[in-house]
């Protein structure tokens, strides 16, 4: 599946458009390598995604082409959640 297909689908970036314009920035790594938005993901394959302040890494569990907002959760596993402070005020 398309990486910010999963993306939307798994409800971790609400638009796929948004998802399209966060990889192609290279602000998310598949397995430790800067992916873009037609990047594939598989299960088990692990993803890392810089938003603004936050550093999110997910595991891939499984793929579905359409969730309802309870299924979602169950597409991914979250291995950590980084938040960095601004010290520069």
């Amino acid at each position: 599946m398309r990486l910010d297909k999963f993306l939307k689908v798994s409800r971790i970036i609400k638009r796929r458009a948004l998802a399209k314009e966060v990889a192609d920035q290279g602000r998310i790594l598949i397995n430790d390598k800067v992916a873009k938005s037609s990047s594939n993901v598989v299960p088990n394959d692990q993803v890392e995604i810089r938003f603004g302040n936050k550093t999110l890494v997910i595991r891939v569990e499984q793929l579905l082409d359409t969730t309802k907002k309870d299924d979602a959760e169950r597409m991914y596993t979250i291995i950590s959640e980084n938040y960095q402070q601004d010290f520069r005020k």
